[in-house]
């Protein structure tokens, strides 16, 4: 049985089922370069003290300061150094100085920069769609409450604990929520959380989540904003970035894969929990958003894991 929680931004999280891959405490001192590509993983960074320079392909470099805290739900490469590079802007090899520990820039350097790194990977099969919705990087400062939960993964993950799985998959549930609702709305790009921002779409963005087996509509969810129908559809799709049938679509293709992944359900069963009303209009509609059938889905799901 597949139960998710009804608030949107709880919801997404949790379908994404994430893990800890790594989580490292890095050090470093003088002139110092990392880069790294085709990492294709959410990456996470709270700088502990000093600062640096962080280079994310596609976009400007930041520079991070003690108490910064940033978040990538889908990092590709990026480059991160001194706030002065090497001049030969040759990368470094990390040294590992104890388990969990490395150490960046010359050895007789000084330290001058600290942080806590770690990089996670999604357990659901609908990782690409869900991370969609989210912005492509957050970015905050003095958020106590997330550089104080990165310390914590860290050292639960250097661990062997019983029950370490589960407190890591919720420490980092909660780290999501946080870091994603930490940044201010009038920054954030479309999608889920600049929609939830609204107070207009927020109530449609909750049916959506809440009830993915009923019947929903553009013209009952405009009702209920006050809104009309067009001016409606107009202002979720600036605010969310797709049109609500879109975005429901979506959204009830990420459970149904989940599902299908689980095993144990009927297709006749998954199509009654995502709203449709037999298996060949769920199974018609499957074909249309990932073009392949939900048979064929789960056997190759099966055979990649």
């Amino acid at each position: 049985m597949f139960d998710h929680p009804a608030d949107p931004l709880s919801s997404v999280v949790t379908l994404l089922k994430p893990a800890v891959s790594i989580s490292k405490m890095v050090e470093a001192g003088g002139p110092w370069l990392v880069e790294r590509r085709d990492m294709a993983s959410p990456f996470y960074c709270a700088m502990v003290e000093g600062r640096c320079r962080l280079q994310v392909t596609g976009r400007d470099p930041i520079t991070l300061s003690a108490g910064d805290f940033v978040l990538i739900p889908h990092l590709q490469s990026f480059t991160m150094s001194s706030e002065v590079p090497p001049p030969s802007h040759m990368p470094d090899l990390p040294l590992e100085t104890g388990p969990g520990r490395f150490r960046l820039g010359l050895p007789e350097a000084p330290v001058d920069v600290r942080a806590l790194v770690g990089h996670c990977r999604f357990g659901t099969p609908a990782s690409d769609l869900l991370v969609s919705l989210l912005p492509e990087m957050i970015h905050v400062s003095g958020q106590s409450r997330l550089t104080a939960l990165v310390p914590v993964i860290h050292e639960e993950t250097r661990a062997d604990r019983p029950g370490r799985g589960m407190v890591l998959e919720r420490l980092l549930e909660v780290l999501l929520i946080e870091a994603l609702r930490s940044g201010p709305a009038s920054t954030l790009p479309p999608g889920l959380l600049r929609g939830l921002s609204d107070p207009q779409l927020a109530g449609a963005l909750h049916r959506i989540h809440a009830e993915a087996g009923g019947t929903l509509s553009v013209s009952k969810m405009a009702k209920e904003a006050g809104m009309s129908r067009s001016g409606f559809f107009e202002r979720f799709r600036k605010q969310v970035g797709r049109a609500p049938m879109e975005y429901a679509t979506d959204w009830r293709m990420a459970i149904a894969k989940t599902l299908l992944r689980q095993g144990g359900l009927t297709n006749t069963e998954i199509a009654l929990k995502v709203g449709y009303g037999s298996a060949s209009a769920f199974g018609l509609a499957f074909v249309r958003h990932e073009g392949l059938s939900p048979g064929v889905f789960a056997n190759k799901d099966r055979l990649q894991n």
